[in-house]
């Protein structure tokens, strides 16, 4: 028993232990932490999307990056962001985009998708994003949108 060498079942249970306290506190902040990456790049591709349109009204004079008799974003969009049919689609770091727009309207909405994230963004022609638990619809036929509404929501700084 003299040169017995290795650790005990009580020593490896306090390591275990003391691992499974540490993964308790840091979880949930590199969770949290990820969940505000997302949010933030949701908010710089709607600010992207907004760029995209003041720079088509600016080059073309009038209309709308979303035309929707060809349903694209006329290729001043990167390809995650946009989609076809309809209402523009697009899924980027856990947020689903939906852009819609008419002559010299923009709307744009970002969801989250499943846990990716907790607050909605939406943005119209003022350029303003909007942020809160919910975003409002866009409408195809106006590219009018409700704001986001709720708790906590109003014009992200």
């Amino acid at each position: 028993m003299k040169n017995q060498k290795g650790f005990s079942l009580i020593e490896l249970l306090v390591v275990v232990i003391i691992i499974g306290i540490i993964a308790a506190i840091a979880i949930p902040s590199l969770l949290a932490s990820r969940r505000a990456a997302n949010e933030g790049s949701a908010i710089a591709s709607v600010r992207s999307l907004g760029t995209a349109q003041a720079t088509y009204q600016a080059t073309t004079g009038n209309g709308s990056i979303y035309a929707p008799d060809n349903g694209s974003l006329v290729g001043l969009v990167d390809s995650t962001l946009s989609g076809a049919s309809g209402a523009t689609q697009g899924s980027k770091s856990g947020y689903i985009f939906v852009t819609t727009g008419a002559s010299n309207q923009l709307c744009v909405e970002a969801h989250p998708n499943g846990t990716n994230g907790i607050r909605s963004f939406s943005m119209e022609e003022d350029y303003v994003i909007h942020g809160g638990p919910t975003a409002g619809a866009c409408t195809a036929a106006t590219g009018a949108v409700t704001h986001v509404t709720g708790t906590g929501a109003g014009p992200i700084g």
